[in-house]
C-alpha cells in the first residue's frame, strides 16, 4: 500500500509538470503500475498519454494485458504498436504468443509467429513454449503454424509427432500443415502416413484439409484418390475446383478436366490457366487457343502464365494472327510482360517467321536470361539471317551470358545454313572444351547437316562412325537425304539399310528410299522399295490440312 501511494505521488507530481507525457520521466510510474497487482486499468491509463512509449513500455503494458481478463486487447496493442513503426523484440514475441494461447486465435499467432522469424526470434519462442507447463491443441497448433510459415517443414513434422506423444489428438488446422510440411519435403511415403492418419483418427475434413488432401493426391498421380476426396467434401471453394481439374491435367485426363471445368459453378483466372496450360503442353493447341478466346468472352484477365501458354500454342500452329492479337492485347491492357512472357513472344514470331518482330521484342526486354538469347538465335538461323545468329550469340558472350545446349543447336544450325563449316565445328569443339557441355544427340545431328550441306558426305559419314553414341534415326535420315540431293548412291544404301534395321515401320523411309532410286533410274530397286512399302506392317500417316478463315 505505501508503495502504491508512494507511486501515486509521483505520478501527480509528473503531471503537474506536464512530464507524464515522457516516456524517460513516467517510465518508474507505469513500470511500478505494471507490478502492483489490480492496476491494470492505472497502467493503461498512463500508457495512452505517453506521446512516443518506447519498445520497453510497449514490452510492459503488452504484458499486464497478456496475463489479464483481457488477454484480446494484447493483440491489439501489438498491431498498433507495429502501426507506428516498432518491430518488437523476443521479450514482445513471447507476450503475444501467451495471449493468443489465451484467446485461440491460431490465425493471428501464425501472423506472429511470420513476423518472428522475419525478426530473428522463432527460436527464442520456441524456447517459450517448451517451457510452458501446459500445453493444449492451440498452442501446439500456434507453434506448428510459424514453423510452416516459415518454411522449416521438418520441424513441422517433428512437433507433429511431439504432439502425438503428448497424447493430443489433432484437428484439420494441425493436419494441413503436416500435410503441406510433407509435400514441401517430397516425401511420398511419409505423406502417405499421414493421409492414413487422417482417415483412421477420423479428423474432420473441412474445406482446407479437403483442398490440401486434393493437391497431394494431385501431386502424386492419384486422381482417383483425389476424386473421392472431393466428392465426400461437403463444402467446396473455387481452390478445391481448381486443385481436381489440375490434379486431372498433371495425369494427362483432360477429358475429366474438362467435364469438371465445364461443372464449376465459378471460374478465376487459375480455372481458365490451368486447362488452358493443360491443352498447350499436350498438344492440343487448337483446344487451347478456343478456349482461350472463350475466356476473352468473360470478365476474366488473363495473366502472364496464361498469355505464355496461349503464345505457345500459336508458336506450334504458326498462327501469327492470333499471335498479334494477344501482343496487342498485353500492351492495351497492361499485362505484366515478364521474362517468361517476353520468352515466349519471341518464340511466336522466330516459329512464325516473322524476326524483325522477333528482334523488337527482344530488344525492349529489361532483362534477358539464356533462354530469351537462345529462342532470337535460333530464330534467326532457321529464318535464314545466319550471320546476325552469329553476332547475337557473340554479344551474347559479352554479356556473360552462359550459353546452353540449346543455344549451341542454334549456333550450328546458322552456321549450317551459312555454310560455315569449319567455324561451326570450332563452336561444336568449343561446347566441352570452354564451356562445359557434354553434346548431345541434336548437336552431333546439327553437325551432320552441316557437313553434309556443304558437299561433305563422306566427311559426315566419317563423323558419324566416330560418334560416342549410335546415330539415331533422325541422322540417318539426313545423311540419306541430302545422299538424294546429291545423288550419292554407296552412302544412300547405306543409310537406307540402317533405317530399314532401325525404324521399319516408317513409311518415309521407303518413300524416301524409292524415290533415290528412281532419281538413278534403279527401277526395280525402286519398285522393290514399293513392294515392301505396300505389303510390309507399315504405319501410313494420314494426310490432314489446316484452315486459318477469316473472322
Amino acid at each position: 500500500m505505501e508503495k502504491l501511494i508512494f507511486v501515486k505521488h509521483l505520478h501527480a507530481r509528473l503531471i503537474r509538470t506536464h512530464l507524464h507525457t515522457d516516456p524517460s520521466s513516467i517510465f518508474p510510474v507505469i513500470q511500478s503500475y505494471s507490478l502492483l497487482p489490480n492496476n491494470l486499468h492505472r497502467t493503461h491509463f498512463v500508457f495512452v498519454q505517453i506521446r512516443r512509449p518506447t519498445l520497453l513500455i510497449w514490452n510492459i503494458v503488452i504484458r499486464c494485458f497478456s496475463q489479464s481478463n483481457q488477454p484480446a486487447f494484447a493483440l491489439q496493442l501489438f498491431d498498433e504498436m507495429r502501426e507506428r513503426g516498432l518491430n518488437g523484440n523476443n521479450l514482445t514475441s513471447i507476450h503475444v504468443l501467451k495471449a493468443c494461447c489465451r484467446v485461440q486465435d491460431v490465425g493471428f499467432g501464425g501472423k506472429v509467429h511470420a513476423h518472428i522469424y522475419k525478426m530473428g526470434f522463432l527460436d527464442c519462442a520456441k524456447k517459450v513454449f517448451d517451457e510452458m507447463p501446459e500445453r493444449d491443441l492451440v498452442s501446439w497448433n500456434s507453434v506448428i503454424c510459424a514453423y510452416s510459415q516459415c518454411n522449416r517443414f521438418k520441424e513441422v513434422l517433428s512437433l507433429f509427432d511431439r504432439l502425438r506423444e503428448a497424447g493430443l489428438i489433432p484437428d484439420s488446422v494441425t493436419m494441413v500443415k503436416v500435410l503441406l510440411g510433407c509435400i514441401n519435403i517430397g516425401d511420398k511415403s511419409i505423406a502417405e502416413s499421414m493421409v492414413k492418419y487422417v482417415k483412421d483418427n477420423n479428423i474432420v475434413i473441412d474445406v482446407y484439409l479437403g483442398n490440401t488432401l486434393i493437391d497431394l493426391h494431385g501431386r502424386y498421380g492419384s486422381v482417383v484418390l483425389a476424386r473421392e476426396v472431393f466428392d465426400q467434401m461437403k463444402e467446396r471453394n473455387i481452390v478445391s475446383w481448381n486443385a481436381m481439374i489440375s490434379g486431372y491435367v498433371k495425369a494427362g485426363d483432360l477429358i475429366q478436366a474438362r467435364k469438371l471445368f465445364d461443372l464449376m459453378p465459378k471460374r478465376d483466372v487459375v480455372s481458365w490457366t490451368t486447362m488452358i496450360t493443360g491443352y498447350s503442353q499436350s498438344g492440343r493447341f487448337s483446344d487451347s487457343l478456343s478456349l482461350f478466346l472463350d475466356m476473352m468472352k468473360t470478365n476474366i484477365k488473363p495473366d502472364e502464365i496464361t498469355i505464355a501458354s496461349v503464345l505457345s500454342a500459336c508458336a506450334r500452329l504458326g498462327s501469327i494472327d492470333t499471335g498479334k492479337f494477344i501482343h496487342d492485347y498485353i500492351r492495351k491492357n497492361n499485362v505484366k510482360q515478364d521474362l517468361y512472357v517476353g520468352n515466349a513472344l519471341i518464340d511466336m514470331y522466330c516459329k512464325c517467321g516473322s524476326t524483325d518482330k522477333a528482334l523488337h521484342v527482344f530488344d525492349k526486354m529489361p532483362i534477358k536470361d539464356s533462354v530469351s538469347w537462345t529462342s532470337v538465335i535460333s530464330g534467326l538461323a532457321v529464318n535464314g539471317n545466319a550471320i546476325y545468329a552469329l553476332e547475337l550469340f557473340s554479344k551474347m558472350l559479352t554479356e556473360n551470358v552462359q550459353p546452353t545446349h540449346g543455344t549451341f543447336v542454334g549456333i550450328l544450325l546458322a552456321c549450317a545454313h551459312a555454310g560455315m563449316v569449319n567455324k561451326g565445328l570450332e563452336y561444336f569443339e568449343s561446347m566441352k572444351r570452354d564451356y562445359k557441355l557434354k553434346p548431345q544427340m541434336k548437336h552431333y545431328g546439327c553437325v551432320v547437316d552441316m557437313l553434309s550441306r556443304s558437299g561433305n558426305l563422306d566427311r559426315a559419314y566419317e563423323f558419324m562412325l566416330q560418334m560416342p553414341i549410335a546415330p539415331d534415326v533422325i541422322i540417318w535420315r539426313i545423311l540419306l537425304g541430302n545422299c538424294k540431293l546429291q545423288g550419292n548412291m554407296v552412302l544412300a544404301e547405306i543409310a537406307t539399310n540402317k533405317l530399314l534395321e532401325l525404324d521399319p515401320c516408317n513409311s518415309g523411309n521407303y518413300v524416301l528410299s524409292s524415290n533415290i532410286y528412281a532419281g538413278a533410274e534403279r527401277w526395280d530397286d525402286a519398285m522393290k522399295m514399293r513392294t515392301l512399302l505396300n505389303d510390309g506392317d507399315v504405319l501410313k500417316p494420314t494426310g490432314w490440312s489446316s484452315l486459318h478463315p477469316n473472322n
